[in-house]
């Protein structure tokens, strides 16, 4: 059996990340990044959205991988090294490796300790395949240590699977999906292999983040007792909620905390004033239609691409080659 190796890059600094709250907090227009949604709780708390009738996305995708991935097989390259981004469980990239005769998987994530137990598992079921966790930070781009000890004349295939480009603004995207293409590396037959959540009816996508349960809400407000381990402040869940709304202008669904009165929120060092009905903006979810990213992937670097989605149109999955 192949032995699994793992590599922890990503180190808390907890000045840094303070800064980096502390800083959104206090624009005009307040604001996190989506990641500090991801404490603990919000972690399991994503996993039961992911189980919700108004939140088909996770299913679809699945369902596109599973009927399609004798042709997908027909197109990724055979014997590649898999480069799986936010692996988390590893089950979306567990269900491709066999059927695609990966030769190595690597599991990126913030920490090797989020996947260290399913990789174990994978690796029990797929005995001779090479294995690696990497743990670190790639919300600001993508860039492979030399520590992984990559073949250069391996292809490649990054697994970029749940839509999660649409956390990125455009313009953030097409800087994030440059960082992927020099990833790729030099390889003939490297790729990207990615889910892209579409454009739907307005009120259908706000459903799909704020459903009728709550779980949607309960996720966004937790970030409020998130932030306040992080940075000593004095949120109180009981003061805010949670809002849904599709910017058609933007083609993005946005994630909001409305203060529901005037409230000032303390921390050391400082406060702020929070108006009744202003917001703190927490996610974004682009969502595209099938050219519109084709064109984000050429403009990225990316040539062809082979596109597989649901009969309905809801949901796309792209293979674009490097």
């Amino acid at each position: 059996m192949s032995t699994t190796q793992f590599i922890q890059l990503y180190q808390h600094n907890a000045v840094a990340v303070a800064q980096e709250l502390l800083q959104g907090l206090s624009a005009p227009q307040a604001f996190t990044s989506p990641k500090y949604l991801y404490d603990a709780l919000g972690s399991r708390l994503f996993e039961a959205i992911t189980e919700l009738p108004e939140y088909d996305l996770t299913r679809t995708e699945a369902l596109l991988m599973r009927l399609h991935s004798a042709d997908m097989a027909q197109h990724l390259p055979t014997g590649a090294c898999w480069v799986d981004l936010g692996a988390g469980n590893c089950e979306k990239a567990g269900r491709l490796l066999g059927p695609m005769q990966a030769a190595r998987y690597v599991a990126v994530d913030i920490s090797v300790d989020f996947v260290r137990q399913a990789l174990g598992s994978l690796q029990r079921q797929h005995p001779g395949l090479a294995m690696t966790g990497l743990g670190t930070d790639f919300s600001g781009g993508l860039n492979l240590p030399d520590a992984l000890d990559l073949d250069p004349a391996q292809p490649r295939v990054l697994f970029y699977p749940g839509s999660s480009i649409g956390n990125f603004t455009p313009d953030q995207a097409l800087d994030f999906l440059q960082s992927l293409h020099r990833a790729c590396g030099t390889a003939m037959g490297s790729g990207l292999l990615i889910g892209v959540d579409l454009v739907k009816d307005a009120a259908e996508l706000e459903a799909a983040y704020d459903d009728t349960l709550g779980v949607s809400a309960a996720f966004d407000l937790n970030l409020l007792l998130h932030i306040n381990r992080l940075v000593g402040s004095n949120f109180s869940v009981r003061d805010w909620r949670h809002l849904s709304r599709f910017n058609a202008a933007q083609s993005r669904v946005e994630m909001h905390l409305q203060a529901r009165q005037a409230v000032t929120v303390q921390w050391p060092g400082g406060e702020r004033l929070f108006a009744a009905g202003e917001t703190i903006h927490t996610e974004n979810a682009c969502k595209w239609t099938v050219p519109n990213f084709e064109v984000l992937l050429r403009s990225a670097g990316f040539a062809s691409t082979r596109v597989w989605t649901d009969p309905a149109q809801r949901f796309a999955v792209l293979w674009a080659q490097a």
